[in-house]
């Protein structure tokens, strides 16, 4: 029990059996008629000498992914650890070549470390004086950008749910959607989102598309098609936190109460439980130092940014964010629950927020970067 709340930890997402069917999917996407006579996957993991349970994943992985036959070969490759993954040309024979980073996002390995160390010119490269003979190398996206993975952390969290009673857990999760339903039955502007009922139905479009006529917009008529969506800004590019001001204008969804609830958490993820839970004073903030102290590996030097280095990434960053940093001390008096459209808290700084201040302290951070967080 934390806080009068009960909090069950699970396993982290990359252990599920499922992981093997998003590597599967992955593969398919780079190169849709992979088959066991002439082509190769190579499941690629980060690997450590630091911890021997590191790599235990990517060889389960790789193990089941052997069994179902798919693939001529399966192999287990590492960037930190033997076999290293410079080693593909000695070790694949077939023709054909897919590389599935076992990461959870785009950033510096998967954009930078692994095409270079396997000689990548893009998603296919041709090798053709290999040690085996020619081959080509089809270099898929990180397992974890992959929408599947949604469905494998639900997954965590139903099996989590049957551990044990969960009755003081589903009436909080329940009251935030029934508040959050109040509102959007009177309609609600919910940070950059407008929610208007009609007949029975919502409609939810970009807050400075009110007015517009419906016939203008594009017309998504599920939850998936607005979550996909809002995944990038209106030129394109991948929005890294789902609550910066740059949610994509244009469209318009049409939805019944169970569609808009999953269409919101696609748009806002637990934004409604955490600003009810901020509205009952039941959510905790965990200050940067606690924060920079969990940070392992690459991210360790956090750990020695200045409050002055900090502040700095954070005007830059948070700035163009929805949410009020109480993790820095700010105050939310009002949220979108009272009518307040930006009223967005922020418990925690994010991932974004750490890989911005480790590129800070490692003075690589310039005018408009942003590097993803992958490891």
């Amino acid at each position: 029990m934390i806080g009068g709340r009960t909090v069950r930890y699970t396993l982290p997402y990359g252990v599920h059996p499922g992981m093997s069917d998003v590597l599967l999917a992955r593969a398919r996407e780079v190169l849709p008629d992979a088959n066991p006579e002439d082509t190769a996957l190579i499941v690629l993991g980060h690997g450590t000498t630091r911890n021997e349970n590191s790599n235990r994943v990517i060889y389960q992985n790789a193990d089941r992914l052997r069994e179902q036959g798919h693939f001529a070969e399966v192999h287990a490759l590492f960037l930190d650890e033997d076999p290293k993954v410079g080693t593909w040309p000695e070790v694949v024979r077939a023709p054909r070549v897919v590389v599935v980073p076992f990461f959870a996002s785009e950033g510096w390995h998967t954009l930078e470390t692994i095409p270079e160390d396997m000689g990548l010119s893009g998603v296919v490269t041709d090798f053709p004086d290999n040690p085996h003979g020619p081959q080509q190398v089809y270099y898929a996206k990180p397992v974890g950008t992959h929408a599947a993975v949604a469905d494998v952390i639900v997954q965590l969290a139903e099996e989590a749910h049957g551990a044990g009673d969960q009755g003081d857990h589903e009436r909080g999760h329940e009251a935030a959607w029934q508040a959050f339903m109040d509102r959007a039955r009177r309609g609600l502007r919910m940070g950059e989102a407008l929610i208007t009922p009609e007949l029975g139905v919502f409609e939810l479009r970009h807050m400075l598309d009110e007015g517009l006529p419906g016939g203008e917009l594009t017309t998504l008529v599920t939850p998936e098609g607005v979550r996909d969506r809002v995944r990038f800004t209106d030129s394109g590019e991948h929005r890294p936190v789902h609550t910066l001001r740059n949610l994509p204008r244009g469209w318009r969804a049409v939805l019944n109460e169970a569609d808009l609830r999953r269409a919101v958490h696609y748009l806002y993820p637990a934004v409604v439980e955490e600003t009810y839970a901020h509205s009952c004073h039941a959510l905790r903030h965990t200050p940067w130092p606690t924060t920079a102290r969990r940070q392992t590996g690459i991210y360790a030097k956090v750990q020695r940014a200045t409050p002055a280095q900090v502040e700095h990434v954070a005007q830059d960053v948070c700035s163009a964010c929805l949410r009020t940093r109480l993790w820095a001390g700010e105050r939310l008096l009002h949220s979108f629950l009272d009518g307040v459209p930006g009223g967005l808290p922020c418990a925690e700084a994010c991932t974004y927020v750490v890989a911005e201040v480790r590129e800070e302290v490692s003075g690589k951070r310039g005018a408009g970067s942003g590097h993803s967080h992958d490891h």
